[in-house]
């Protein structure tokens, strides 16, 4: 292991038990592990949508995008 791994070990084993969990599913997933979640093909579609329309410049306003958030304050 290198030093900067087990640097970067030691620090994420100071982090609460999501954000370790976060760090060891980002690990897996750069070792090449078959990653735990998998989109819907649903879901895969709102993401070609998404990037479609991020593709042709369609975003929302910072208006917008205020008022989603402010839902997450409740």
């Amino acid at each position: 292991m290198t030093k900067l791994l087990q640097k970067g070990i030691e620090a994420v084993r100071a982090l609460p038990d999501d954000r370790q969990d976060l760090a060891g599913e980002i690990l897996l997933w750069i070792a090449g592990q078959r990653p735990k979640y998998a989109l819907t093909p649903e879901q895969i579609e709102d993401v070609k949508i998404g990037l479609a329309e991020a593709e042709r410049g369609e975003f929302v306003t910072d208006e917008e995008m205020a008022k989603v958030w402010a839902e997450f304050d409740k």
